[in-house]
C-alpha cells in the first residue's frame, strides 16, 4: 500500500538493522524518511530540527525513553504526531504512552502496509484506536481517574454521542454522517471535549472518558 501523500518520518529505534529494514519499506511505500535516532533525545533533537509529520517510535531505547521522548516531543510541538512501534503490547505499556500524547500504538509483528494505513490517518487527522489499545483501555478503565478542575466538567449527550463513535473508530466525516451534523460541527465538540476532559487529542480523551465511566467501549 502507498502513502496517499508523502509523509515526513523520523524513524527512532536503537537497533541499526531494524531502522535500516524499515527505512526501506516505508519509501518503497511512498513515506519520505527524514532521519533516523537512536535513542529519545536523538528523536527529540530530530523532532526540533526537522518537524516531521510523524515520530515512529520505539519504546524501549538507550538514555531518553519512547514514552518520555515522546511526552516531550508532544508538548513542544503539538503538531509532530508519535506513532509507537514496539514489541511490548501490555496495557501498562500502551498507555503510558497514550497518556504521553502517542497518536497510535503498533506491535513489530505488523505489516508495512498497517504502518502506512496508520500513517496516513495520523496526518489525516483520523488516527483511530487499535483493537489492542481498546482493549487495554478496558482493562485501565476499572482504575481510578484523577481528577482536576478540568476533568470535573461533564460532556453534553452530543459529546458523548461525539466521543463514543470516535472511540468506534470512525473518522470526523463518518461521525457527521452518523450523526447528521457537519464536520465542522464534530470539529467543534471535540474541541469542547478536549477542553472538558484536559486532552491534547481524541485517543488521550478516550482514554480518559472511559476510565472516568462517561463513555463504555463494547
Amino acid at each position: 500500500m502507498a502513502a496517499a501523500v508523502k509523509i515526513r518520518v523520523v524513524l527512532a529505534d536503537d537497533h541499526t538493522l531494524l531502522r535500516e529494514v524499515l527505512r526501506r519499506s516505508l519509501e518503497d511505500a511512498g513515506v519520505d524518511v527524514v532521519g533516523e535516532a537512536g535513542d529519545g533525545d536523538e528523536a527529540v533533537l530530530l523532532a526540533e530540527r526537522l518537524r516531521p509529520d510523524v515520530v515512529l517510535m520505539d519504546v524501549t531505547m538507550p538514555r531518553t525513553g519512547g514514552v518520555e521522548a515522546t511526552k516531550i516531543i508532544r508538548s513542544r510541538h503539538p503538531d509532530v504526531e508519535v506513532l509507537i512501534l514496539t514489541m511490548h503490547a501490555d496495557a501498562s505499556v500502551v498507555t503510558e504512552a497514550v497518556r504521553a500524547g502517542a497518536a497510535g500504538y503498533l506491535v513489530k509483528d505488523c505489516t508495512t502496509d498497517d504502518i502506512v494505513a496508520m500513517l496516513n490517518a495520523v496526518t489525516n487527522g483520523e488516527a483511530i484506536l487499535s483493537p489492542d489499545l481498546a482493549s487495554s483501555m478496558l482493562v485501565e478503565a476499572h482504575q481510578p481517574e484523577a481528577r482536576t478542575g478540568h476533568t470535573g466538567a461533564l460532556l453534553t449527550q452530543r459529546e458523548e454521542e461525539v466521543l463514543k463513535h470516535i472511540a468506534d473508530g470512525k473518522s470526523t466525516p463518518e461521525v457527521a454522517q452518523a450523526l447528521y451534523i457537519s464536520t465542522k460541527t464534530v470539529r467543534h465538540h471535540l474541541s469542547s471535549i478536549y477542553e472538558k476532559l484536559d486532552s491534547r487529542d481524541r485517543t488521550q480523551a478516550v482514554v480518559r472518558a472511559v476510565r472516568m465511566g462517561l463513555i463504555r467501549l463494547d
